[in-house]
C-alpha cells in the first residue's frame, strides 16, 4: 500500500508540478489544468481547510507517459457527505457569531471534494498547503506560508494517509473526523494527525468484546481491501485471538455470524451483490464506517445487524441550517432551468416537512458532530494563538506548526461533549451499540442496545441495556459455534490440523473433574475427595472401616461375645465339678487359666471393630499378641504336664519335681513376660497409629491401623507360631501314651487347627482389601480360639454332662474300656 501511494505522489508530482517534461522552463512550475476550485468557499482571517467524500466514484486512466493526462473527474454524490462539509460551514459561522470563541475574528474555509480517492486527496493537499496559484516560482513557492492553518477530514483512513504524509513534514495539522485505521496513531509517521473519532484498535477490541459476550466463538469476517479494512481486521483478529474466538474465512462461507470491516463504499457493493442471489439469513456485525449509514437501511438482508456507532449527538439549529430550498429539493429557483445547474425549476410545491434523505437527515448526528468538534478543536487552538484573555489580534503572524502545538493542548466541552486529544492525537473512545430493528410501520431504525466505554474497568467496559432484535426476527442469541460447548465433566481436546475453536469433548479421566462449560484441562480432586458420577465437583471419599452397625461387624462381634460366653459357660461347669476326677485329672488351675485367657482372646477381637483410632490402634495388636501368648503359654504348661506324669510313674524318676505347680506358674508368666516386652518395645519405638489409606482404593478412603513397625507386628505374631509350633510337637510326641482320656490327643488336634488357621491367614491378611483385612484377622483369632476350646474343654464338659458314668478314675486310668471315645 505505501508503494502504491508513493508511486502515485510520484505520478502526480511529475502530471501536475514538473510541466518543464513538457517543454516548459524548470525555473517556472506551471499547474497542469485548471486547479481543482473548492466546493465550499468562504474568506476570513484564518483559513480552515475542508476535505470530504462528497462524490464517491473517481473516473481512473492508466497513465501511459506519452500524452498529457485527463482531468481527475468525480461523479455519484454523497449526500451524507456533504451534511459533513455543511457541519464545518455551520461551525464556523457559529465561532464568527460567538463572543467568547475568537472575538473580533473572522474564520474562513476552502472545503475541498476529494472523492475518496487517493489521486485527488493528494491534489487537494498540494493546493490546500500552496494555494491556487496558477504558476509559481520553485525559488518561493517552498518558503511561503501555507494556503490553511489546519485541515478538517479526510473520510477515509488511505486517503487521509496519503494527505497526512504530506502535511507532516510541514507541520499543518489534519483533524479527521471519520478516519479511523489504528495505523494513524503512529506519530513517527503521522507526527501531525488527530482524530475525534476513536481509533480502530479500541473498536476491534469492542467487537471482540461483544463476539465474546454472545458466546460466538466460530465467525466469518469480510473487510475492505484498503488501509482501513486491512488494519482494522488486523486489530479484530488480534483481540479475537485473545478473546479464544476463531475466524473461520475472511473473505465468504456458509457461516451465521459475519464481520464485516468494510468502508460503507464497499459495503453497499457487496450487499448489492448478495441481493441479486440472496443467502441464508446471516447475523451481520458491523463496524462503524457502515452500522449507523442510513443509506444501508434499504437492505432487508442486514435486519437484526448489530455494530459499534459513535454516539449519536444533537448540534442545536443544524438542521434549520441545512434546509435551503435547491440543494433539499434539487431544483433551481430561477425561472428557467439553468443550464449551468441542470436542475428543474422549482414550482412551489416542495414540502419541508416531508423532506427524507441522508443530507437533511439529523437524527443520528454522529460523525457529523464528529466533524463539528473537529472545527471547534481547530478554533480553540488559534483561540490560544492570537487571543489574550478576551481580545484578540488578527493581524499576529503564525506558521501552522503552532496550531498543531496548541492542538496538542486543547480540552473544552462543546454541546455537553468533551474534546480533548492524547498522545496518539486520538479521543478517548466510546461507542454506542447499535442494533438494526424492525418497526411498527415496517421501516427499519438504528436502536441504541448498549454502550461500550474504554476508560471504564475492563469488567465494565461493554454493557448492555434493552433487548436485541437478531436476524431471525427473535430475542434468542443465534449460535455459531465450530464445535458445542462442552459440559463440565469433560474437556475441550483440540481437532488435529483444525482452529482452537474445533475441538472434541473428551470425558474427565477417573479421579478428575471439570467445573466449567468449555475447560482446557480437568483438575485432579485433592486427595481426600473424589468426583462425583458427573464429574463436575469433588464430593468427600466415602470413609470405610469395619463398623458396629454393618452386618459382617455384627456377626463378628456376636461370634466374639458368643465364644466368651462358651468359654465363661465351660468355666462354669469344669468350676461345679472341680472334684471330678476328669477335671481334676488335666491340671485344673491350667485349665481354669486357659479358658479365663480364651475369653480374653473372644472379648479382644472387638477391638478391631469401629473407627480406629490412635488407643484402639495400640490395644487391639497388643491385646491380641498377648492373650494368645498366655492362652498358648497356658496349653504348653498343660502338654508339658502330661508328658510329666507318664515320666514321673517310672520307678525312681524324680521329674515331676521340675515342673510341678509352681514352675508351671513361672513358664506361663516367664513365656508372657517376652511377648510383654516384646509389645513395650513396639508400642515405644513405633508404636500402631490410625492411618487414612487412600491408595488401595482410589475412590474411598480405608480407615486402618498403620502397623507403624512392621517388625514388631511381625515379631508378635513369629512368637505365637513358634510357641505354637513348640506346643504341637510336644502333644504330637504324647499322643500315644496310654490312657483313655490322652489330653495330649486332643492339644495335638487343636494346635493342628491354630496353625492351620494362622498359616492360611498371613496370605489372606496380605491380600484382603481394606475393611476384610480385618475381618479376616478377627476370624483367624475366632477360628483359632473355638479350635482351641472346642477341642480341649467340650470333650470334657461332654463327658461330664452327657457321660457321667466315665467320670470315674478307673475309666480315666484306663481299667475300663471306653465308650465314648
Amino acid at each position: 500500500m505505501h508503494i502504491h501511494i508513493l508511486l502515485t505522489v510520484t505520478t502526480l508530482c511529475i502530471t501536475i508540478l514538473f510541466p518543464a517534461v513538457w517543454g516548459v522552463n524548470l525555473g517556472t512550475c506551471i499547474l497542469q489544468g485548471d486547479p481543482q476550485p473548492p466546493a465550499l468557499f468562504k474568506d476570513g482571517d484564518f483559513i480552515i481547510g475542508g476535505a470530504f467524500t462528497i462524490h464517491y466514484y473517481l473516473r481512473t486512466e492508466k497513465h501511459t507517459y506519452t500524452r498529457q493526462p485527463q482531468p481527475l473527474e468525480c461523479s455519484g454524490r454523497d449526500f451524507r457527505e456533504l451534511r459533513f462539509a455543511r457541519a464545518l460551514q455551520f461551525a464556523i459561522q457559529e465561532i464568527n457569531n460567538s463572543s467568547d470563541l475568537l472575538p473580533g475574528i473572522t474564520l474562513g474555509y476552502h472545503i475541498y471534494d476529494s472523492c475518496g480517492s487517493v489521486p485527488m486527496a493528494i491534489k487537494v493537499s498540494f493546493q490546500l498547503a500552496n494555494g491556487l496559484d496558477f504558476i509559481f516560482n520553485n525559488t518561493d513557492s517552498c518558503a511561503k506560508s501555507a494556503a490553511v492553518l489546519a485541515l478538517v477530514g479526510e473520510s477515509g483512513s488511505t486517503p487521509s494517509i496519503s494527505m497526512s504524509r504530506l502535511f507532516g513534514p510541514f507541520g499543518i495539522p489534519q483533524v479527521s473526523h471519520y478516519a479511523t485505521c489504528a495505523c494513524l496513531s503512529d506519530k513517527r509517521q503521522y507526527p501531525t494527525f488527530f482524530r475525534t473519532i476513536p481509533s480502530d484498535h479500541h473498536q476491534a477490541a469492542a467487537l471482540a468484546r461483544m463476539v465474546k459476550h454472545f458466546g460466538w466463538t466460530w465467525i466469518g469476517a469480510v473487510r475492505s481491501d484498503s488501509d482501513y479494512g486491512n488494519n482494522g481486521m488486523a486489530s479484530f483478529l488480534k483481540a479475537a485471538e485473545e478473546e479464544g474466538i476463531c475466524v473461520e474465512y475472511s473473505e465468504a462461507s456458509t457461516a451465521r455470524v459475519i464481520v464485516a470491516f468494510l468502508a460503507a463504499g464497499d459495503m453497499r457493493f457487496l450487499l448489492e451483490e448478495l441481493s441479486q442471489q440472496p443467502p441464508p439469513p446471516m447475523q451481520w456485525i458491523g463496524s462503524e464506517a457502515w452500522v449507523t449509514d442510513p443509506e444501508m437501511l434499504r437492505f432487508n438482508l442486514c435486519i437484526g445487524t448489530v455494530g459499534f456507532g459513535i454516539p449519536r449527538s444533537v448540534i442545536p439549529g443544524f438542521r434549520n441550517f441545512l434546509q435551503f430550498w435547491e440543494s433539499s429539493f434539487s431544483c433551481s429557483l430561477k425561472q428557467q432551468t439553468g443550464s449551468s445547474t441542470g436542475m428543474p425549476a422549482c414550482d412551489g410545491t416542495e414540502d419541508l416537512r416531508a423532506l427524507q434523505n441522508p443530507y437533511t437527515d439529523t437524527s443520528q448526528l454522529r460523525i457529523t458532530n464528529m466533524v463539528y468538534k473537529a472545527t471547534y478543536a481547530i478554533a480553540h487552538a488559534i483561540h490560544g494563538i492570537v487571543c489574550n484573555g478576551k481580545y484578540c489580534d488578527k493581524n499576529i503572524k503564525f506558521e501552522p506548526r503552532q496550531v498543531f502545538d496548541q492542538l496538542k493542548r486543547v480540552n473544552f466541552t462543546k454541546n455537553n461533549y468533551s474534546v480533548s486529544f492524547d498522545t496518539n492525537g486520538d479521543p478517548m473512545a466510546t461507542y454506542e451499540l447499535v442494533n438494526w430493528q424492525l418497526q411498527g410501520d415496517s421501516s427499519v431504525d438504528f436502536v441504541t442496545v448498549g454502550q461500550y466505554d474504554a476508560s471504564q474497568p475492563k469488567s465494565r467496559e461493554f454493557s448492555l441495556n434493552r433487548a436485541i432484535f437478531w436476524y431471525d426476527g427473535s430475542e434468542k442469541v443465534p449460535v455459531s459455534v465450530c464445535s458445542e460447548s462442552c459440559t463440565p465433566g469433560s474437556r475441550k481436546a483440540v481437532q488435529k490440523g483444525r482452529p482452537v475453536c474445533c475441538y472434541d469433548c473428551i470425558n474427565c479421566a477417573k479421579g478428575e473433574i471439570s467445573n466449567e462449560t468449555d475447560s482446557l484441562d480437568c483438575h485432579k480432586c485433592l486427595p481426600e475427595y473424589w468426583p462425583n458420577n458427573e464429574k463436575d465437583k469433588c464430593l468427600p471419599k466415602p470413609v470405610e472401616f469395619l463398623s458396629w452397625d454393618e452386618i459382617l461387624g455384627i456377626i463378628l462381634a456376636a461370634f466374639s461375645i458368643a465364644g466368651s460366653l462358651v468359654a465363661l459357660s465351660m468355666a462354669l461347669v469344669l468350676y461345679k465339678n472341680r472334684a471330678s476326677p476328669i477335671v481334676k485329672a488335666n491340671n485344673s488351675e491350667l485349665s481354669f487359666l486357659l479358658l479365663f485367657s480364651l475369653t480374653l482372646c473372644f472379648l479382644c477381637s472387638l477391638t478391631f471393630i469401629g473407627r480406629p483410632t490412635e488407643w484402639s490402634c495400640m490395644l487391639r495388636h497388643t491385646a491380641f499378641g498377648i492373650t494368645f501368648v498366655l492362652c498358648i503359654s497356658c496349653v504348653l504348661g498343660k502338654t508339658v504336664v502330661v508328658l510329666m506324669a507318664f515320666r514321673a510313674t517310672r520307678p525312681g524318676s524324680d521329674v515331676k519335681k521340675w515342673f510341678g505347680p509352681h514352675q508351671q506358674r513361672l513358664s506361663v508368666f516367664g513365656f508372657t513376660l517376652v511377648q510383654v516386652l516384646i509389645c513395650v518395645l513396639w508400642l515405644t519405638i513405633s508404636p500402631p497409629f490410625p492411618y487414612n489409606n487412600m491408595q488401595h482404593y482410589r475412590e474411598k478412603i480405608i480407615l486402618e491401623c498403620s502397623l507403624g513397625s512392621s517388625v514388631g507386628f511381625w515379631a508378635v505374631l513369629g512368637y505365637i507360631g513358634l510357641l505354637a509350633f513348640l506346643c504341637f510337637i510336644l502333644a504330637f510326641m504324647a499322643r500315644k501314651l496310654p490312657d483313655n482320656f490322652n489330653e495330649a490327643k486332643l492339644i495335638t488336634f487343636s494346635m493342628l487347627i491354630f496353625c492351620a488357621v494362622w498359616i492360611t491367614f498371613v496370605p489372606a491378611y496380605v491380600s484382603s482389601p481394606g475393611k476384610f483385612t480385618v475381618a479376616v484377622e478377627i476370624f483367624a483369632i475366632l477360628a483359632s480360639s473355638f479350635g482351641l476350646i472346642l477341642c480341649i474343654f467340650a470333650p470334657k464338659c461332654f463327658i461330664i454332662i452327657f457321660r457321667p458314668e466315665q467320670n470315674t478314675k478307673k475309666h480315666l486310668m484306663g481299667k475300663v474300656p471306653s465308650k465314648a471315645l
